[in-house]
């Protein structure tokens, strides 16, 4: 009797926002689970890399791309272009650009939240109505408070109790109030699940806290992996169980993305001037600005020198046997030094994509600044797969129930903290100096423990 031929999985229909360099996409695609229908993305170089890629056969042959401001972009044209209605999207995805909710920068009040563009891409989800949605944000957008106190007016300060809109968390709590309210198929709503992870945690070589929000229609509530990887020499100490013991696959590091790599006069590099060179190069691999003798340290950084704490990215020398610190846009700012472990230069645009794992051909377009524009701020291709994978068993649970929602509606959303907490380097310690050597045993410069793993909180 012939072998009963195993039906291949069904491949489930995505509309993408934000694109940029399709890095989120392109993890979906990683699991084998999702069709891309249409890209929404508003920069023309970042649309010239995707029309590029298309062109050459890495994207699917029918793949629509809308170029503009999605604000005046309507949701069902782009469904219309698509061949669907509203409620046939199984997965709506994108990371609207939120720089003013980074931790890394002078976060600012949202003043008017359903003008942003946090608030465009909700709209989207109203429209299309898609079975699931799945947005990626910077961590900070977690706590960011509608309205900005400054520091010297807050109640710590002699100042009046903070009002609701000032609450740090009050930006996702009011984009969760106006999901719930969406009347759309099955007058539902969406309930959300947030999720706080780091991208070196499933398998990327770099250390990446990102916010993934993922969405659904069907009251489903939603569970992300622990991490599958932590670090080669787990810590000792009571949290030592916390890292998930041996079963875990030590962190990929700078070293297995860029090692293999050779440089070549046509590589793209935004280099550091001869001026920064000099300081670098008095810098071993593993360190920064504190292995420098102090009337250097002074003389490069000025009045930085001064400041208290944020200073560990200055004149930083990366270890190829170490995760990357995560990509910024641009390498080659001296505080926030990216330079190559073995050369006195910063990271090219060819080692930047190894590092966020897009596809060894793929086509950046644009300026050098704008490629790594594109790169910096793409979702880590590894981070996509992960959130695709979880995606799509829950789309084939619903599938086998014919699309059947649960009948009792979870009574909160979820903020689940998932170890995004990580750090690789103890760059001083005691009064010494500690320097991460590649290859050596580095006992001082060690691991620090998470103090915890998994934590489950309710969004108001």
């Amino acid at each position: 009797m012939a072998e009963t031929q195993k039906k291949p999985a069904p491949k489930y229909k995505v509309i993408s926002l934000f694109s940029g360099a399709m890095g989120l996409d392109l993890g979906l695609d990683k699991t084998g689970r999702f069709e891309l229908l249409a890209c929404v993305e508003k920069e023309p170089s970042f649309c010239d890399t995707i029309r590029a890629n298309h062109a050459k056969g890495r994207l699917p042959k029918k793949l629509q791309v809308f170029e503009g401001d999605i604000s005046d972009l309507d949701p069902v044209m782009v469904l219309d272009a698509c061949g669907l209605k509203p409620g046939e999207l199984d997965l709506l995805v994108g990371g609207p650009p939120c720089q003013s909710f980074s931790t890394a920068g002078r976060r600012m009040a949202t003043q008017d939240p359903r003008g942003t563009l946090l608030w465009q891409y909700l709209r989207f989800v109203e429209c299309m109505q898609p079975r699931f949605f799945l947005m990626e944000n910077v961590r900070g957008l977690l706590s960011a408070a509608l309205k900005h106190r400054p520091i010297a007016q807050r109640p710590e300060k002699g100042g009046p109790p903070l009002e609701p809109d000032e609450l740090p968390g009050s930006v996702v709590r009011l984009f969760a109030e106006d999901l719930q309210d969406l009347q759309g198929i099955g007058g539902n709503g969406y309930h959300m699940d947030c999720f706080e992870v780091n991208a070196v945690n499933y398998g990327a070589p770099q250390l990446r806290e990102r916010a993934l929000f993922i969405g659904n229609r069907y009251n489903t509530v939603v569970n992300f992996p622990n991490p599958t990887h932590g670090p080669a020499r787990a810590p000792e100490g009571p949290q030592a169980h916390l890292f998930g013991g041996p079963a875990l696959k030590p962190w990929r590091t700078l070293g297995d993305a860029i090692r293999h790599l050779k440089s070549a006069p046509t590589d793209v590099v935004m280099d550091f001037s001869p001026r920064k060179k000099s300081f670098l190069e008095l810098v071993p691999p593993g360190s920064n600005w504190r292995s420098l003798p102090v009337e250097k340290q002074q003389e490069s950084m000025g009045s930085a020198w001064f400041a208290k704490g944020g200073r560990s990215g200055w004149w930083r020398r990366l270890s190829y046997d170490l995760p990357c610190p995560t990509l910024v846009t641009m390498p080659n700012h001296a505080s926030t030094a990216l330079c190559h472990p073995g050369e006195v230069r910063a990271l090219s645009l060819k080692e930047y994509a190894a590092i966020q794992e897009f596809p060894p051909d793929w086509s950046f377009q644009g300026t050098p600044s704008q490629q790594y524009a594109q790169v910096g701020n793409a979702v880590p291709v590894r981070l996509g797969e992960v959130a695709g994978e979880v995606i799509a068993a829950e789309l084939d649970k619903l599938r086998m129930q014919n699309w059947l929602a649960r009948a009792e509606k979870p009574t909160d959303y979820r903020v689940v903290y998932v170890q995004s907490h990580v750090r690789t380097r103890q760059w001083f310690k005691g009064g010494k100096t500690l320097v991460w050597e590649d290859g050596e045993d580095n006992a001082l410069a060690t691991y620090e423990p998470p103090q915890t793993l998994r934590k489950v909180s309710a969004i108001g």
